[in-house]
C-alpha cells in the first residue's frame, strides 16, 4: 500500500495531506491550473475488488459554479473529475512514479444527472497494469451506498518514460 505521497514530484505538486476518514487531499499547489476549478479533491483507498484488484475513491463537492442550466453538474465537470481520478487513484495504487503520464483513452457513458451540493465520487478500479499502461474502469456515484449512478467509465493511462 502506498504511504500517501510519491517522491519527489507528487510532494512537489500536490497537497497530499491526511484528512479524516482515511482521505488524502489531492489538490494542486498551483491553484491557477485547470484542476483548481473542481478542487478541493480528496482520494482514499477502498476495499479491493472481490478478485483482489485495487480500488480507490476520488471525491469533489460540486457547487453552483459546476452546474449547467438544468441545475445539474455540468457534464464537462464530471468528465474532468474522471480524468483526474484516473491519476489520483493510480498514485494511491502505487502504479505511477514521478513524471508526466498521460490519458490515452477515456470512454464514458452518462447514466444520470449529477446533483449539486453533495459529494460526487469517482470510484476507480484497476483492471490491469503492464510495464507502460494502466487500464482502469469505474463509476461516478452519489448518495448513500452509491445508489445514484451518474456515469460509467473506462480509461487507459500511459506511464511516463523512466529517465
Amino acid at each position: 500500500m502506498n504511504d500517501g505521497i510519491e517522491d519527489p514530484k507528487r510532494a512537489d505538486h500536490f497537497s497530499a495531506e491526511a484528512l479524516e476518514g482515511g482521505w488524502i487531499s489531492w489538490n494542486l499547489k498551483d491553484a491557477s491550473r485547470f484542476n483548481g476549478f473542481i478542487e478541493p479533491l480528496s482520494v482514499r483507498l477502498e476495499s479491493p475488488t472481490e478478485d483482489g484488484r485495487p480500488r480507490a475513491r476520488v471525491r469533489m463537492l460540486p457547487t453552483r459554479k459546476h452546474s449547467n442550466l438544468g441545475d445539474n453538474v455540468h457534464g464537462a465537470v464530471t468528465l474532468a473529475l474522471v480524468d483526474i481520478a484516473l491519476f489520483a487513484a493510480s498514485h494511491q495504487f502505487g502504479s505511477l512514479e514521478a513524471g508526466h503520464s498521460v490519458t490515452l483513452d477515456l470512454s464514458t457513458q452518462f447514466v444520470g444527472g449529477g446533483r449539486l451540493d453533495e459529494p460526487l465520487d469517482a470510484v476507480v478500479e484497476q483492471v490491469r497494469e503492464t510495464g507502460r499502461l494502466i487500464f482502469l474502469r469505474g463509476l461516478v456515484v452519489q448518495g448513500p451506498g452509491d445508489e445514484h449512478i451518474v456515469l460509467s467509465f473506462a480509461g487507459t493511462i500511459r506511464k511516463a518514460s523512466r529517465k
